[in-house]
């Protein structure tokens, strides 16, 4: 012990000290890597999860989201929409002029639903498809988005005027959507929506049959029960955009058990995509704002089978 001492107290015995204790301490230290790459290796071979409840609801605002409601779950929806605020107190700020859809959607699978809706404006009866293509997933071969493909057609039964044919093909205008997805946290989720919209007759000289737009939207979790949702749409065809205004909404989520209340601010008066993507003429920033509501109600008619 005297001897090691010795050593100890001379420069030469110190820096030998040193490479001792560091040739020990490297085998420890490389294990710990070892185990460290091994718990994220382990993590990466997870197998796949799927990520749900990107949103509350099918409808974001105004437009779809990329959720069906399950196989077997029936979705009774009423939609209205009250303004514009600034049509003043002679129709009692848009009171007057209210606005409803009532429709009924089904999830025949967990990834296909079905619709029909009825609108008060222009006696418009709808009808649309959803398929969730790709679903958002976590594991070794994740998936960073979820996709819903969406199509719809629309019926104007209104009493036409004027002298234009208005046959039942006239009538018919086509929806194109493209809803893309992505859950970023329990609180957070995204959407953008390209559209296009068919309408086989168009009123206006030179107006275009074809309306192209890009939608963006969003909820952002307050609580367990409560939501922000946002939602616009910027419409890209040049004579549409000239003569109308891109639609805007904002609102919040309220579920309370099988209903899920949905209460919003918006521009639009339609509640169908061809009404609120290519056919608003008030302005937000200007008082045209519509008071509204949407409230969800979901009836399960076929029991789901346990997963194994």
């Amino acid at each position: 012990m005297k001897q090691l001492l010795t050593l100890l107290q001379k420069p030469a015995g110190r820096l030998a000290a040193l490479l001792v204790l560091c040739l020990g301490a490297a085998p420890a230290a490389h294990a710990q890597d070892d185990l460290l790459g091994q718990l994220e290796q382990d993590k990466k071979l997870e197998p796949n999860q799927l990520v749900d409840a990107t949103f509350k609801s099918t409808r974001l605002i105004n437009g779809h989201t990329v959720q069906t409601p399950g196989e077997g779950t029936l979705v009774f929806l009423i939609s209205h929409r009250i303004g514009p605020f600034n049509s003043g107190a002679y129709n009692f700020f848009g009171l007057d002029q209210a606005r409803m859809r009532i429709a009924l959607e089904y999830g025949v699978t967990d990834r296909l639903e079905i619709g029909i809706g009825r609108s008060t404006l222009d006696k418009t009866v709808d009808g649309f498809l959803k398929y969730k293509a790709i679903r958002q997933s976590s594991g070794l071969h994740s998936v960073p988005v979820s996709v819903t493909l969406f199509g719809s057609s629309a019926v104007a039964t209104v009493h036409y005027l004027d002298n234009m044919d208005h046959t039942l093909g006239l009538r018919t205008s086509y929806t194109y959507q493209a809803l893309i997805a992505r859950k970023f946290s329990t609180d957070l989720s995204l959407q953008l929506m390209p559209t296009l919209i068919h309408r086989n007759l168009v009123m206006n000289e030179g107006e275009k049959n074809d309306i192209y737009a890009l939608g963006g939207g969003g909820r952002y979790k307050l609580s367990k029960r409560f939501s922000l949702n946002a939602e616009y749409y910027y419409v890209m065809s040049k004579y549409t955009a000239e003569h109308y205004a891109n639609a805007l909404a904002l609102g919040v989520d309220i579920e309370t058990g099988g209903h899920i209340f949905q209460l919003l601010l918006t521009n639009s008066q339609g509640m169908i995509e061809k009404q609120f993507i290519g056919e608003t003429t008030d302005k937000f920033f200007k008082g045209g704002i519509y008071f509204g509501f949407n409230i969800n109600r979901n009836f399960t008619l076929k029991q789901r089978k346990a997963k194994i």
